[in-house]
């Protein structure tokens, strides 16, 4: 290989390297108003994991507010016999992380309700800096577009909980039906799915045939069921269904990152063709015809994000990757189908 000129790799060395911006840490609702009037699309990363305590607690209301970032493990040893189920919820893998992440993908709450049913408030910061207190009687709208809106309308500062409709929910939780497969492979992918109940049996039948026909074993499968709601704006749960959650054995290399896609292309067809859908905070594979058919609300919610935020202030990657993906054109991938490598 032809090696530069000592005078250019002189010149490439005197290259001043790159600046990262330092990520703007918040501990309190003046910081994160403050680092959002900084922000822009090349701006600093606005920094939540301070934002975990516990702010408020009316058991008179049954109301409990908590910050963002609180793990909803803190939250069970801070209401301890208060909630005494909660904490073994918890530990059959219901409601990981924080309270801010699975408020913004609307997650599915102990019993198979989303989350909002569990949700009295939300306040964030919007584009202007500005702290805003959302609910179902003050700012419905904005209320609407938060929970289950992926931070697009804003960091979240605090969330309020109705500690009895968490009681009810962690009293009526599910524990999800697991099915082991028999292999050796190691899961590298998970899948969220939606079907209709009815149809679970046979969506899970031809995702075993189609995940075998695309040579990617199936390692865990998990089955929950879920209930509708239509308080969103953005929602997943249009009806009841069966939660099915696939994890993929996909391999590693580049030309096999393309037939992942691919394949977990074809379970989300198989999905939808059963009248189901997937979840669009949790799968990253969906193409813009299969998001334009599970979620047709999707344009109309990023309009909006552009009405409340014209300077895009706020940006995350779910947000940058649908915009490209619904903005962009559609790309054609090619590789060998099941049929032709078995050829």
């Amino acid at each position: 290989m032809r090696s530069l000129p000592p005078e250019d790799v002189m010149m490439l060395n005197s290259l001043p390297a790159p600046r990262v911006p330092e990520p703007v840490s918040v501990c309190s609702a003046d910081d994160l108003c403050r680092a959002m009037r900084q922000v822009r699309c090349d701006g600093p990363r606005v920094e939540t994991a301070g934002l975990d305590r516990v702010l408020r607690w009316d058991p008179r209301r049954a109301l409990i507010e908590v910050q963002c970032a609180t793990p909803w493990r803190a939250l069970a040893a801070r209401l301890g016999p208060a909630a005494p189920a909660l904490e073994a919820c918890l530990e059959r893998g219901a409601l990981a992380g924080t309270v801010g992440d699975a408020v913004a993908s609307n997650a599915p709450g102990p019993d198979g309700r989303p989350l909002v049913e569990l949700v009295e408030a939300i306040t964030l910061v919007t584009s202007d800096a500005t702290l805003r207190h959302a609910s179902r009687a003050r700012d419905a709208e904005l209320f609407a577009l938060a929970v289950g809106g992926h931070g697009i309308f804003g960091p979240a500062y605090s969330v309020t909980l109705r500690l009895d409709a968490l009681a009810l929910a962690v009293r009526h939780a599910q524990t999800p039906e697991a099915r082991l497969q028999p292999t050796t492979a190691r899961a590298t992918r998970s899948l969220v799915l939606f079907v209709p109940p009815a149809r679970q049996s046979a969506f899970i039948a031809e995702a075993r045939a189609l995940a075998d026909a695309w040579r990617t074993p199936i390692t865990r499968l998990e089955v929950m069921q879920t209930l509708p709601e239509a308080e969103t704006a953005l929602r997943w749960a249009k009806q009841a269904y069966a939660a099915i959650t696939l994890q993929l054995a996909l391999p590693q290399p580049l030309g096999a990152c393309v037939r992942g896609v691919q394949v977990c292309g074809a379970l989300i067809d198989c999905a939808l063709a059963h009248g189901g859908g997937f979840a669009i905070g949790a799968t990253t594979d969906a193409s813009r015809a299969q998001l334009a058919r599970a979620y047709p609300e999707l344009a109309r919610v990023l309009a909006e994000k552009s009405r409340r935020d014209p300077e895009n202030r706020i940006s995350n990657p779910w947000y940058r990757h649908h915009r490209r993906l619904l903005d962009g054109r559609p790309l054609k991938l090619r590789w060998n189908s099941p049929q032709a490598a078995s050829a």
